[in-house]
């Protein structure tokens, strides 16, 4: 199916990016870029008995174009995509031939027919039917004898007419369903033109088509399933428990897979088979999908917290896959130590699949790809770049004051295409992340660094662009991977100016990370006092701080182990307690840290302070708690903190007041943003 609507995206297409191998040669690289494909030629002709035709050749991976054009004459000359070429024919029947050369010099041959005939198209024969597959679209073929094009106006406000060849369908998508009238011009070389109508009803494909996205493999104690082919779920469940709603419930099969359909939605629960301890876990997972509903609040409910929600954005007419961080919910105070219901409050008509929580699997990367300061990776260049190594840092500054770099020289010369990989030991997690974060430095801006990812054979790949901004300089360049398709991806390939040859300029890239599709990174924590206690040191006139067994294990916090510091009596009104981390804090990547608190009284000042190693560089906020005798997490803000290696992190409650024996605790630090 060729459409003129389209051709701005086979214009722009000028390369194509292929799969690199750890065991390719480079010489024989470039071999590896298939030939031109899709290749056709759209042909319109002058309405005036003098035989103009207009041909504009079309196709993939195409770098120029040449059109013989059937009749003895000349060839053409190059063409650029989105050129076209005008030729004078005879009245008669021609084979034209357009040949597409690619990047590497590889061609591709078609013929495309041209009709030239100074009779009116007769004999109009006209097919228009619903896509099967996609929503409110419309497919049109007409066919005519002496015909040589024909145009479409779908009759729907504001809309463009189309026009194609004659035997090639023209499709368009309308904005709603309901009935239009299609009109159907066929055009030959005379003046005299001929056209049909039809009044024609436009239908909305009302459920999905396609089964949800699958979902990756995962070891049983990773996931607790609410409702999921993929895994086992929790037995007993309930999806259309009494509770008074308007809406309808139906199980429905979806080639092969069931699916939850939620009509005339209003709000619906789901009550669990049985209470369930989610504190393990680290998102919740949802696939949606609607035609009528841009919107979805969805609520997990704990027996001792109630409920919190989300509000989940829906694009209609596909699976919309979400992964939503648990501390979502508890940062809103929601226990996820004994849930044991769902709500869902919206409009319309949903399916749901998929409904369940997870963590990130063992042995899988999930935050830090690679930051070059460990054993460096074994680096493999193509495109004739020279080579690609582990540096000191040339321009320690700004965002970026790390030992080492990895350096990328695109020697004078080398392809357009050139760029360099690595491999990971296991895969990379993007069902828990959906987007790379890469700190890059390059000597010109607008330059195209593009990053792709690979399973072990290539036979997976997906690519993302992102222009560099600024010049010699560090900046972060953030890839959106959410639409990737699922694989094992182990393969990192990275090229700097992509679509211009090398110059001999250096780049330099450096801490590869993956963040979450809210596009900032997951929260990292980094402790939690269950592991080797720290080693605590109190001043003062503190007696001691220690780890000990939560005594209150409720609410947001049911873990184990907290930090415990009593505030002696007569102790100063600046005492306190501190410990170090066995590195410094990562403030390129976050700017808050979170503390979850336990205080005898509530509207204290619980101040945060970090310290650099020698104490020369401090920073630190105050927060007043809000509740007595109950957990509540604290955030502090320091994205006003100056940059250093902060190691160093300090506690003091009830600041500005002595001591009087009151018993603190504190759990759980976490960098976040």
């Amino acid at each position: 199916m060729k459409n003129i609507k389209y051709l701005l995206s086979f214009v722009l297409l000028a390369f194509v990016v292929f799969s690199c191998s750890e065991d390719d040669d480079t010489s024989d690289y470039a071999n590896q870029i298939a030939a031109p494909k899709n290749v056709s030629a759209l042909v319109t002709v002058t309405q005036d008995n003098t035989g103009l035709v207009t041909l504009t050749p079309l196709g993939e991976g195409v770098v120029s174009f040449k059109i013989n054009y059937g009749d003895g004459s000349d060839l053409s000359d190059d063409l650029s995509p989105g050129e076209s070429t005008e030729h004078t024919y005879e009245e008669g029947t021609y084979q034209a031939i357009i040949v597409a050369t690619g990047l590497n010099g590889k061609t591709t041959s078609v013929t495309q027919p041209v009709i030239v005939s100074f009779q009116a198209p007769q004999n109009l024969v006209v097919t228009i039917e619903n896509d099967a597959a996609i929503s409110k679209q419309v497919n049109v073929l007409a066919t005519a004898d002496f015909a040589t094009s024909y145009e479409v106006d779908f009759g729907e406000a504001g809309s463009t007419p189309i026009m194609s060849n004659i035997d090639e369908t023209i499709s368009f998508t309308y904005q709603e369903a309901g009935t239009y009238t299609i009109t159907i011009t066929a055009f030959s070389a005379a003046v005299e033109t001929t056209s049909y109508s039809e009044e024609f009803e436009v239908t909305a494909i009302l459920q999905p088509l396609q089964a949800a996205p699958a979902q990756p493999a995962r070891a049983e104690g990773d996931v607790i399933s609410i409702y999921s082919g993929a895994y086992i779920n929790i037995a007993g469940t309930d999806f259309f428990p009494n509770w008074g709603q308007a809406t309808t419930y139906a199980e429905i099969d979806i080639v092969g897979n069931p699916v939850i359909q939620y009509a005339n939605l209003n709000y619906q629960g789901i009550q669990y088979g049985e209470t369930i301890d989610a504190s393990a876990m680290e998102f919740l997972h949802i696939d949606v999908w609607t035609t009528d509903n841009n919107q979805m609040e969805l609520y997990p409910i704990s027996i001792a917290t109630g409920e919190q929600q989300v509000t989940l954005d829906l694009v209609g007419n596909q699976w919309n896959s979400f992964n939503i961080p648990l501390s979502d919910f508890t940062d809103q105070g929601l226990s996820i130590a004994d849930l044991h219901q769902f709500k869902f409050v919206g409009s319309g008509t949903v399916f749901i699949d998929n409904l369940y929580y997870y963590r990130a699997a063992s042995g899988v990367v999930t935050s830090m790809i690679q930051d070059f300061e460990g054993t460096p990776p074994v680096f493999t260049t193509f495109g004739n770049i020279a080579d690609t190594q582990v540096v000191a840092n040339p321009d320690p500054t700004g965002i970026n004051t790390s030992a080492n770099v990895a350096q990328l020289t695109k020697t004078a010369a080398s392809e357009v295409w050139a760029g360099t990989f690595f491999e990971t030991a296991t895969p990379i997690d993007l069902a828990s992340y959906g987007k790379i974060n890469v700190k890059t430095w390059s000597p010109i801006a607008g330059a195209i660094v593009k990053l792709k990812l690979e399973n072990a054979d290539s036979s997976i790949v997906y690519e993302v662009d992102v222009n560099s901004t600024v010049t010699n300089q560090w900046e972060n360049l953030l890839y959106d991977f959410s639409s990737a398709p699922t694989a094992d991806y182990v393969r990192i390939v990275i090229f700097f100016d992509f679509g211009n040859a090398g110059d001999g300029s250096n780049y330099y890239y450096d801490d590869i990370e993956l963040v979450n599709n809210s596009g900032s990174t997951t929260p990292l924590e980094f402790q939690d006092f269950e592991g080797a206690p720290p080693t605590f040191t109190t001043f003062g006139n503190i007696a001691d701080t220690q780890v000990v067994s939560n005594p209150n294990p409720t609410g947001i916090n049911i873990t184990a182990n907290v930090a415990q510091l009593t505030k002696t009596a007569g102790s100063e009104v600046w005492a306190g307690s501190y410990f170090e981390v066995a590195t410094a804090l990562d403030f390129s990547n976050y700017s808050k840290i979170s503390v979850k608190t336990w205080s005898p009284n509530a509207g204290v000042i619980i101040k945060l302070k970090l310290e650099n190693a020698d104490s020369s560089i401090v920073y630190e906020v105050d927060l007043n708690n809000i509740t007595a005798n109950a957990w509540e997490e604290l955030v502090y803000d320091f994205s006003g903190a100056p940059t250093a290696d902060y190691v160093r992190v300090v506690m003091f409650f009830d600041f500005d007041n002595p001591g009087d024996d009151s018993v603190y605790y504190f759990d759980e630090f976490a960098l976040t943003n």
